[in-house]
């Protein structure tokens, strides 16, 4: 089993990335945010690696940047019913959105929240909380929490709320306040404040 390789990228698409490592090319796919962040074609690269077996006997790598995408995507596909290795691999792009955040939610048995603010549908969101709510308190989650939804007293579900009822679409507030949110801010930021900077954002001029 390939556990990882280092290379250089000699091609890039929207779902793989080729990495030459001793005169051989290897096809690995990863999530759209983890692609985002590998570097450009002809960049020196080391990624983590899982291969997955089909029924037919086919084989496919998948890779990652960091232990804790790897550790998360083999929870997905290892605990999670009827998830193969895609499916876990879209699981991890949403909850990448903010790897400490997805696991808060988890935790703290919120749907809504992995469906307004990571993208799953209510179906999927159940069904993650069902397999994972007693295996995510030993899940480490190393780094910043990217968007800060269970700091500020909860200051990303408020805004978001204020947001809406100021009659802002949806997509349009969300994205504005990602971008607010993922500014250099210390985490005791108030809601009014997001607010502001958001709205920024949002008001043309």
């Amino acid at each position: 089993m390939i556990a990882s390789l280092r290379g250089s990228i000699v091609l890039k698409t929207d779902e793989s990335a080729v990495i030459e490592t001793c005169g051989v090319g290897y096809e690995v796919f990863l999530c759209e945010f983890s692609l985002r962040n590998l570097g450009p074609e002809g960049s020196e690269v080391c990624v983590l690696t899982a291969e997955s077996i089909s029924m037919y006997g086919g084989a496919a790598l998948y890779g990652f940047l960091t232990k804790e995408e790897k550790n998360l995507f083999d929870l997905f596909r290892g605990s999670v019913p009827n998830t193969g290795a895609k499916k876990a691999l879209d699981y991890l792009n949403k909850a990448l959105k903010s790897l400490p955040d997805f696991k808060q939610a988890v935790i703290k048995n919120d749907p809504k929240l992995l469906t307004s603010i990571f993208g799953f549908t209510a179906k999927t969101a159940d069904k993650l909380i069902t397999a994972l709510k007693d295996k995510m308190p030993d899940f480490q989650t190393a780094g910043t929490v990217r968007l800060g939804i269970f700091t500020a007293q909860g200051s990303y579900a408020q805004v978001l709320n204020a947001l809406s009822n100021l009659g802002f679409k949806a997509g349009d507030a969300k994205a504005a306040l990602e971008a607010a949110a993922a500014e250099e801010r210390p985490d005791t930021e108030s809601a009014e404040q997001l607010l502001k900077r958001t709205l920024k954002r949002l008001s043309p001029g």
